[in-house]
């Protein structure tokens, strides 16, 4: 099995080169990987290295290039003007096309008849199971899904997310190819729907949706409340590792405390409220007077160069403090 040091070289083909598509080429280019883009759409792939190159000095300036100047990092990235020129070489394929089961269907169907026998076909998926896609195909056994958060190359997690038939060997070699790019697997035992990241902020999610929706708080109290509080910690530990400095003698002495306080909220939690109705009428009106509709796009923006100064807080901490 090849080692990660040698994976990191491995030629990756980018496939679908939206918001997701070009993220992951940077962050595969960053690692030292000769980056193949590909996309149906004529001028698509085109318009993701024009975005890429925009942002590669920024990313320079906060040092989240592994010390290499912009243009050594936009020179490994190429679009192609076929799917197969970006398959040639590749050993690892990243597909990042609609989230449309017919189309993720044909798509591997495509990759799995063109790709190298050996490459591995990774889906960004973050709603659909691999084995809603894969189970046809004949080399269904190197078929995976990596789901990110956006934008991959800030953003370290990856989820890795095998189908019942995903061989050993694939879910190994893809954990430590996404090491070697820099970034943290979460490599699940199975896949189940939501997988491990849409679970845990859909439940965070539902309960504000209910505070808000019963009258408990405003919108900017709630995300006051995670910002300012709970994310504090959750940036640099999980929940887990939280509770476990929470009390005395640990992780067992803090569910012997506490367990009861949750045991009473849980039965009041079992109580959906419709995202789209009534409640969106209190929600949208309050996103909209902080940040007005037309200012998104430059408060999207703001969030990136956040997310920047963060990961290189994270990265001279780490060096400084430890993990």
């Amino acid at each position: 099995m090849s080692k990660p040091s040698d994976i990191s070289l491995t030629a990756t083909a980018v496939i679908g080169s939206g918001f997701i598509g070009r993220a992951w080429a940077i962050s595969f280019a960053r690692a030292g990987s000769c980056v193949r883009l590909w996309d149906q759409a004529e001028g698509a792939a085109g318009k993701a290295l024009d975005y890429i190159s925009s942002i590669l000095d920024d990313l320079a300036h906060y040092d989240l290039l592994n010390g290499e100047r912009p243009a050594m990092v936009l020179a490994r990235i190429s679009a192609t003007p076929t799917l197969d020129e970006a398959l040639a070489e590749a050993g690892y394929v990243q597909e990042n096309t609609p989230e449309v089961l017919d189309t993720k269907i044909k798509v591997f169907q495509m990759l799995d008849g063109a790709a190298r026998p050996d490459a591995i076909l990774a889906s960004s998926t973050s709603a659909l199971l691999p084995s809603r896609f894969t189970e046809g195909l004949k080399g269904r056994q190197r078929c995976i899904v990596v789901h990110p958060i956006n934008p991959p190359y800030l953003i370290p997690a990856a989820e890795v997310v095998p189908a019942p038939w995903t061989s050993a060997e694939t879910v190994e070699r893809t954990r430590q190819f996404l090491l070697a790019a820099g970034h943290a697997p979460l490599v699940m035992k199975k896949e189940l729907d939501g997988f491990i990241m849409n679970r845990m902020q859909g439940a965070l999610l539902e309960e504000a949706f209910r505070l808000v929706a019963d009258g408990y708080a405003s919108v900017e109290d709630i995300d006051i409340g995670i910002r300012d509080g709970l994310a504090l910690r959750w940036s640099f530990m999980g929940p887990f590792e939280t509770i476990d400095l929470n009390a005395p003698g640990g992780v067992r002495d803090y569910a012997e405390r506490y367990q009861g306080i949750y045991e009473n909220l849980f039965p009041q939690m079992q109580r959906r409220v419709d995202w789209t109705g009534k409640v969106m009428d209190v929600v949208e009106p309050e996103r909209r007077k902080r940040i007005p509709a037309d200012r998104l796009p430059e408060r999207q923006m703001w969030r990136d160069k956040r997310l920047m100064a963060l990961a290189a807080h994270k990265k001279r901490a780490a060096k400084e403090i430890g993990n």
